[in-house]
């Protein structure tokens, strides 16, 4: 910011000079009128220290949105559509966080059902989340026990009983 305002100040002097010069016409002359026209926002940056030149970030972040637009066509129901916008805004908070999202997510829906106050799952929020070393993470002995059983079972099991386990590995834990 510091390094740009000169180069700013030269333009706009640049930009004054040559403006009532071109026809307003010519391509030129619309593409001066636009640098014109929209001048104040150019330099809004320049005003403010915490914002940015650019909206990379804003872009970056969306853009997974982008490009997956076309498979949330499929969306059965209203309710889903809901709830997939909320999933993706909690991901992407996630990482605006400084989270890896999957754990973050697993953390989430780990403590989330014994969550009985408001500040409980206040504090499941990305921005309060206080990161745990990663081998302390889902080590609870009712997780571990839970997996090890659904594992055992998965292969204890007979090839005639099906392709699935009585216990469910998923994204969100273990389920029956």
């Amino acid at each position: 910011m510091v390094n740009s305002a000169p180069e700013y100040v030269e333009l706009r002097a640049w930009l004054d000079a040559n403006l009532p010069g071109v026809p307003p016409g010519t391509l030129t002359g619309k593409a001066l009128n636009y640098l014109n026209n929209e001048w104040p926002k150019l330099v809004r940056y320049l005003e403010d220290g915490r914002l940015e030149i650019d909206n990379n970030l804003a872009e970056n972040a969306i853009r997974p949105f982008v490009i997956g637009r076309k498979n949330w066509l499929f969306s059965d129901s209203v309710h889903g559509v809901k709830a997939s916008a909320n999933l993706y805004s909690l991901v992407e908070s996630a990482k605006a966080n400084g989270l890896e999202p999957y754990q973050y997510m697993r953390q989430v829906f780990t403590v989330l059902p014994q969550a009985e106050m408001v500040e409980a799952i206040e504090s499941l929020l990305p921005w309060a989340v206080k990161k745990i070393p990663a081998e302390t993470r889902y080590a609870t002995p009712r997780f571990t026990h839970r997996l090890r059983r659904s594992v055992t079972s998965f292969r204890n099991r007979t090839p005639n009983q099906g392709r699935t386990p009585p216990y469910q590995i998923g994204p969100f834990g273990v389920r029956n």
